[in-house]
């Protein structure tokens, strides 16, 4: 029964409010929890119009407050934006406040342009570049104590928060597995590297603490309606939304349109089908054909899955009706490679 999860930007359609975004994720969440999910995880993301996630540890809190089972982190801080201490004391607090219930992804990238990067660390560059140092000294924070420790997480010290690393290339792929921390690779929009990165994981991972063997979670656009033709119109409003980001335009959650072609040029359209090619759209019966095929080919121990909906209630539809598919796949009939979960789940 493998899990599936969930990747929240607390999406702003137009029209709406910052406001109104965040009681959609924290309405969303609660709905999935009751559904099953496993984990709603939040994203860092600076300067977007479109996303209301940026102060990801007080959305987490947000999320986390409103509901009572379901796990709640970050899908990810970015590490290069923030000193490692000041991210053990707030996942410290949040740790503190929702026992056994928090995740911390971290990231390599800035999650914005370069001016706005440099406007949030300064020091940017190098602070990428001191990204796996970053990593173990904020792991550091959360062990125990030593006795002539000068420099501790108030909360956090001892609490051992589980980190995750996040990708889009191998280069987080082989530093996952040389710390032996679970990996989530970013799929749902930079397919290029994920079967490579997963095979250099898989082969070079190194038992930890945290983990004693490899757990692969991969991101999938999901977008689940009573039709196919109406999950492809929902779908046109992430299309449009990447086109706009790709022509430097970024903008609130557009509305869906019959004609996506009408609005994009042919080579703006090869582009945003490359980097949604891992996406799961359709009916029921289409989104499960596909997601069979997805989980096959890449053997995940868990997929976490993200939908820029523009209205919330076919938003919400959409992730009640992949939980269904879920509950599907994980009937006691074989229908799948991946029927048996990893028993390593770092949860």
């Amino acid at each position: 029964m493998i899990p599936f999860s969930i990747l929240d930007l607390s999406p702003v359609p137009q029209g709406a409010t910052a406001a109104d975004a965040l009681r959609n994720s924290r309405d969303l969440a609660q709905h999935a929890e009751v559904w099953g999910y496993n984990r709603f995880w939040l994203a860092e993301h600076h300067n977007m119009p479109g996303i209301a996630s940026a102060a990801t540890s007080v959305v987490i809190g947000h999320v986390a407050g409103g509901t009572k089972t379901i796990r709640v982190g970050s899908g990810g801080i970015m590490l290069p934006n923030h000193a490692p201490l000041v991210i053990a004391e707030q996942f410290g607090t949040l740790a503190s406040l929702y026992p056994g219930r928090i995740d911390l992804g971290l990231g390599r990238a800035p999650g914005t342009d370069q001016p706005t990067a440099h406007a949030l660390r300064r020091n940017i560059a190098s602070a990428s570049d001191n990204f796996p140092q970053d990593v173990e000294e904020l792991q550091s924070y959360f062990e125990p104590a030593s006795p002539n420790q000068r420099i501790r997480a108030v909360p956090g010290t001892g609490l051992r928060v589980p980190i995750w690393l996040l990708g889009s290339s191998l280069f987080s792929a082989q530093l996952a597995a040389e710390l032996g921390l679970p990996f989530a690779f970013a799929s749902h929009f930079a397919p290029a590297d994920m079967l490579r990165a997963l095979q250099l994981y898989r082969a070079q991972f190194k038992p930890s603490r945290q983990l004693d063997r490899p757990y692969t979670m991969l991101g999938l656009n999901a977008i689940v309606a009573e039709t196919d033709v109406q999950a492809r119109y929902l779908f046109s409003s992430v299309q449009q939304a990447f086109t706009n980001l790709r022509r430097g335009t970024p903008g609130q959650i557009p509305p869906p349109i019959n004609d996506i072609d009408s609005y994009w040029s042919p080579a703006e359209k090869d582009s945003a089908s490359q980097t949604l090619l891992c996406s799961v759209v359709g009916s029921p019966e289409t989104a499960e054909r596909r997601l069979l095929s997805f989980l096959d080919v890449t053997q995940p121990d868990e997929i976490i899955t993200t939908a820029h909906i523009f209205d919330h209630s076919a938003r919400l539809r959409s992730f009640e009706l992949l939980a269904k598919i879920r509950v599907r796949l994980a009937s006691p009939e074989p229908q799948h490679a991946t029927s048996a979960a990893s028993s390593a789940n770092p949860a």
